[in-house]
């Protein structure tokens, strides 16, 4: 029976969809080229309140949302996040719960975190414990597909225009050219913004090392995966013989706790990487967080940069995040309320209630995947 002053909220709806969105331009990175990106949008219903959240996975995780997570969801407890995602990660164990199926868990978990903000009438930040009032970021992209106009431009502008204070690139799918490459990045930013670069893991440990050791006069600060992020040893390798002050991260990929404690417990990287949309969604993200404070290492939220927002306020020892160009440009196509930079941050709308986010069904119509 409730308590007194109790009321029960219990959800009774919870459905996805997908929306695969084309790229402005050609894009690849050191491993793989794309050119589209699918966003699956997760709403879970009570209360009258309808929560949202999202990932960008792929929409064959449709059915898996909208049946069997649908299925442990539905009835449960509006206002108990944390007993729900053990829910959902117990129905998904015989599936396997990294990947694809981490991927559903992460949309559906922010879903549910908003829902339970609306219905409190709290923005997130303020729910979760706000840590910070705004959030610093940095500019992603500088694709191996784009001229060397068009990384200059790139570059350029969010330092000029969005005031961050660092600006990363890709690197790796044609070695030969990534120290001209680099070149052009910094003649673009100049010293008014550090320069950090990823290679997606497409190098060896010593081509890793032997192309820091090049880029050495461009003030390279992060090297984000230079092997495959799976070589634990070799990403303590690179970090053990990169150049002084040039950073290794890594941990994009990360899908369950147990990945980021071996990562860390291998002192594998200066900087711990972890994505909402992949690993757990908020709650996921925020248990990251207080295992990076256990080891003394500083978090940065990879992509997402709407999803991360309000969770990244709360986050213990936190960075930056990064605003990734595709996900920035999607989300200010398909949500009201995206956030927009200023001088280098953004800050969570504290006048709106949970993620401070609304779907614009009709506009994304035209992406809807099959």
């Amino acid at each position: 029976m409730p308590g007194p002053g109790r009321v029960e909220t219990p959800i009774h709806a919870l459905r996805a969809r997908g929306y695969t969105i084309p790229t402005d331009r050609p894009e690849a990175d050191g491993t793989m080229r794309w050119a589209d990106t699918t966003l699956v949008l997760a709403e879970a219903e009570a209360g009258g309140m309808t929560g949202i959240g999202y990932t960008y996975s792929d929409a064959c995780i449709v059915p898996l949302i909208a049946g069997k997570l649908a299925d442990v969801i539905n009835g449960h407890e509006a206002m108990d996040v944390a007993g729900a995602w053990d829910a959902m990660q117990r129905s998904v164990r015989n599936l396997g719960r990294q990947g694809l199926a981490a991927t559903a868990i992460s949309a559906v978990d922010a879903a549910l975190w908003d829902l339970k903000a609306k219905l409190l009438g709290l923005p997130l930040a303020t729910l979760l414990g706000r840590r910070r009032e705004a959030v610093p970021i940095y500019g992603s992209g500088g694709f191996t597909t784009y001229s060397d106009a068009e990384l200059h431009e790139q570059l350029a502008r969010w330092v000029e225009e969005d005031g961050v204070s660092w600006v990363k690139m890709k690197v790796g799918a044609e070695p030969a050219r990534d120290p001209h490459r680099v070149e052009v990045a910094r003649a673009a930013i100049g010293d008014r913004a550090d320069l950090f670069v990823d290679a997606n893991g497409a190098c060896t440990r010593q081509q890793a090392v032997a192309f820091a050791t090049k880029i050495i006069g461009l003030d390279v600060c992060w090297f984000e995966e230079p092997v495959s992020s799976d070589d634990l040893a070799g990403l303590r390798f690179v970090r053990q013989h990169a150049p002084p002050g040039m950073e290794v991260a890594a941990g994009e990929y990360g899908y369950d706790i147990d990945y980021f404690r071996r990562m860390l417990e291998s002192d594998a990287v200066d900087v711990q990487q972890a994505d909402a949309s992949r690993c757990g969604g908020v709650s996921g993200f925020l248990q990251v967080g207080a295992l990076c404070e256990a080891y003394h290492t500083d978090l940065s939220a990879h992509c997402a940069p709407a999803m991360h927002l309000h969770a990244a306020c709360a986050a213990q020892r936190f960075r930056h995040l990064e605003w990734f160009h595709d996900h920035a440009r999607i989300e200010r196509i398909l949500f009201d309320g995206a956030p927009v930079p200023r001088d280098g941050l953004i800050r969570p709308d504290l006048s709106r209630p949970g993620h401070g986010l609304e779907f614009r069904h009709r506009d994304a119509e035209r992406y809807a995947a099959a």
